[in-house]
């Protein structure tokens, strides 16, 4: 059934729905802080959860942890060490190819060095160089940067200071990345820069420079950027493999040749430090706390992924954000308003787990949206909408229980309100019993009495119809002069419709006898009642015009109530009930009374009485 709404009301929903879309909008684009950090808390433990555990074979990272340290010596070791590693990874270990997550600032061991440049100049050895994006005074300058990309590459990440290797190793190295990188303001890794500008110079990232120097000659990578601001955005590391996936080799044991092949053979392998010495600690959103080298083994990782097409590009989204966000909060506003304060938190319920379910697909293809930005605009119609609604459904079942109480007795309300059930006047089809009394010849009983005291029997007459109909559970229909109209079946359901009828039509007789020996005693008229009682369908609400209306019930029931009711002028027993409200009833006893033929028809239809002396 649907409601009409003033103007007023849909106005507000408009402007609420409008009002939830702008917050939606300014989550999304505006990223105030709060919001941020739990987005990226939503976003890192969907990272935890999907994480592959699958072995990655294409990926082994070697660990000068503390055990190497132990054995081989403290750090910083001898170039020469750093060249053998290198080189027997390289060659007896056949790796594809080798990045050293180390920075070299300065010269120290002329043979060692000598061999680093060789390989870093004629090798798949990819070398560090760290960048600075804090500004400082004076900004760090240390040693020489290399490998600066084509002119004609985008803005990466603004930088402002550099650490780089000694100038001789910067001019002959070949591939060079960058390992700097800045937290987020919860401490944890998320985000690294693909590209880094420095003094108009463009430089990539380590990951990124490793597999380009995989190529001979190294080829630029097609890196999951784009242009203008989306070249100088940090690139959020997808995080897919679990930390258990890599392989991880202690390089002591790498130079011991105590490794088995198929751990490197083909692989692209990052040599970095564990040591807790060295300080090189960060955390992600897979652990609290790794090792520097981690991240770079999982970036390694995202850009395999990306270049084997596994994996997408990251991409805006936004267009599809936007699109279900206005599809939803139309829906919601629309629904919300013809559903119970429940079922409006149940419909916000699902579509915020919907938009879960499609913001995760979303996080696993590269979709730079947030998570949480439309359940701002759910939330804000949790906490107005809801209430609104419910408040107005309040009002509306106030209302209806107030226009119900000129028609049903105080336990029917309470009934109602107990139940916690709004009714609608909106008329209906309903089962009903209709009960109509009449008092017999009140025009020449009244006739012949003063004008008080026909008042006085009129309105002791009525109380002592309206008290039993309403005692059992009745709802008033209308007063016709000396008579009423009562129907049981509406508001309330009544399984037992036709008995409840039978047994206030049995109290009526008690009362009007009662009523009919004090005039008697009086020295006036005998008073006597008819009642007619039938059941079926009618249609139950407030019926009307604009002008005026009652809440009562129309349909062939009420009628042969009527008909039954004056029937009873002519028989020697008050109470007749019809044969459907004989068929309806469960308690009560009853005998054929006859037929009776309805007037103004040829139809014939047989009435029924009650088993008692008492009529």
């Amino acid at each position: 059934m649907t409601r009409s709404f003033p103007q007023g009301s849909f106005l507000f929903r408009f402007l609420l729905a409008s009002l939830a879309f702008v917050c939606v909008l300014a989550a999304e684009y505006g990223r105030p802080a709060l919001l941020t950090r739990f987005d990226d808390s939503l976003k890192d433990l969907l990272a935890q959860i999907m994480a592959d555990p699958t072995p990655e074979t294409r990926v082994t990272v070697v660990d000068i942890d503390d055990d190497s340290i132990e054995q081989l010596g403290p750090w910083p070791w001898p170039r020469q060490r750093i060249a053998d590693l290198a080189e027997v990874l390289l060659t007896d270990y056949q790796a594809r190819a080798v990045g050293l997550d180390i920075i070299f600032p300065e010269a120290r061991d002329p043979e060692g060095d000598l061999r680093l440049i060789a390989l870093a100049e004629h090798a798949p050895l990819a070398l560090a160089q760290v960048f600075d994006f804090t500004p400082r005074y004076p900004n760090l300058g240390l040693g020489a940067l290399s490998f600066p990309l084509a002119q004609n590459m985008p803005d990466g990440v603004s930088a402002f200071g550099y650490v780089g290797n000694y100038a001789a190793l910067s001019e002959k190295a070949r591939c060079v990345g960058n390992i700097g990188y800045q937290p987020d303001a919860d401490g944890v890794l998320r985000h690294i820069p693909l590209l880094v500008s420095y003094e108009r110079q463009t430089y990539p990232q380590f990951a990124a420079a490793l597999l380009e120097c995989a190529a001979t000659p190294p080829v630029r990578l097609a890196l999951p950027i784009g242009n203008g601001k989306d070249s100088a955005r940090p690139w959020r590391i997808p995080f897919r493999h679990a930390l258990e996936a890599y392989t991880v080799l202690s390089a002591a044991d790498v130079l011991r040749h105590e490794v088995p092949l198929e751990l490197t053979r083909g692989r692209f392998i990052v040599v970095g430090s564990s040591s807790i010495g060295q300080g090189d600690r960060v955390g992600i959103p897979l652990a609290p706390l790794v090792s520097g080298v981690t991240v770079h083994a999982q970036s390694l990782s995202a850009l395999l992924d990306l270049a084997e097409g596994k994996t997408r590009a990251p991409w805006d989204g936004r267009w599809l954000l936007i699109l279900w966000t206005l599809v939803t909060l139309a829906f919601s506003i629309f629904w919300i308003a013809r559903l119970q304060a429940w079922q409006g938190l149940l419909l916000l319920l699902l579509l915020s787990v919907a938009w879960l379910a499609l913001a995760s697909w979303g996080f696993l293809q590269q979709a730079q949206w947030s998570i949480l930005a439309p359940m701002t605009g759910y939330f804000l119609l949790l906490v107005t909408a809801i209430p609104y609604e419910w408040q107005s459904a309040q009002r509306r079942n106030r209302q209806t229980l107030e226009a119900l109480s000129h028609y049903v007795a105080r336990p029917v309300l309470d009934e109602l309100q107990r139940q916690q059930k709004i009714y609608s006047l909106t008329p209906a089809l309903k089962a009903v019993t209709v009960m109509i009394a009449d008092m017999e010849g009140y025009t020449r009983l009244t006739s012949s009495l003063p004008l008080e005291d026909a008042a006085r029997l009129t309105k002791d007459f009525l109380d002592c119809l309206t008290r039993p109909a309403l005692d059992n559970g009745g709802t008033l229909d209308r007063y016709s002069g000396d008579g009423m109209v009562v129907f049981w079946g509406a508001p309330l359901d009544c399984p037992d419709q036709a008995d409840r009828a039978v047994d206030a039509a049995l109290e009526i007789l008690q009362e009007v006898q009662q009523l009919s020996d004090s005039q008697i005693r009086q020295g006036l008229p005998a008073v006597r009642v008819r009642i007619g009682i039938e059941s079926g369908m009618a249609l139950v609400g407030d019926l009307g015009t604009p002008f005026r209306s009652t809440y009562t019930a129309v349909g062939d029931c009420i009628n042969f109530a009527s008909r039954l009711e004056s029937a009873a002028r002519d028989l020697p027993f008050s109470l007749v009930i019809g044969a459907t409200a004989n068929t309806w009833l469960q308690r009560h006893a009853t005998r054929p009374a006859g037929e009776i033929q309805l007037r103004g028809t040829s139809t014939v239809i047989p009435i029924f009485t009650v088993q008692t002396d008492s009529l």
